[in-house]
């Protein structure tokens, strides 16, 4: 079976040619050699930390909105997630990498975040 699939698109063939054409960029494919491995790994791994800490805050957010989560543990995880946010941006500066950078298209599926 194919690794590449094309969603049923119900708009006219004109926006199908469209999303076809973005699957065939090159743009934001990821160009590995010797000389930018580390920066290619610096990539990937800060997009997935950036994810991660997305996906915790959002859940933080509705355990506070919820009652679920004490005064402390609310101050608790406010300054974790602070300081993870600052050293994301340390990290970016250090690899020379942006919000940008970070944020990978997935094709039909639109940006990871």
């Amino acid at each position: 079976m194919s690794e590449n699939k094309i969603l049923l698109n119900t708009g006219s063939l004109d926006e199908l040619s469209q999303e076809i054409g973005k699957l065939t960029t090159t743009e934001s494919r990821v160009e590995v050699n010797p000389d930018n491995v580390d920066s290619g790994l610096a990539k990937l791994v800060l997009t997935l930390v950036e994810l991660i800490r997305k996906l915790v805050e959002k859940q933080a957010l509705r355990r506070i909105d919820g009652g679920s989560l004490s005064e402390a543990e609310i101050e608790r995880l406010g300054e974790t997630l602070m300081k993870l946010e600052m050293k994301m941006e340390e990290l970016k500066k250090h690899f020379n990498l942006t919000d940008r950078d970070l944020n990978i298209n997935l094709g039909p599926l639109g940006d990871l975040m």
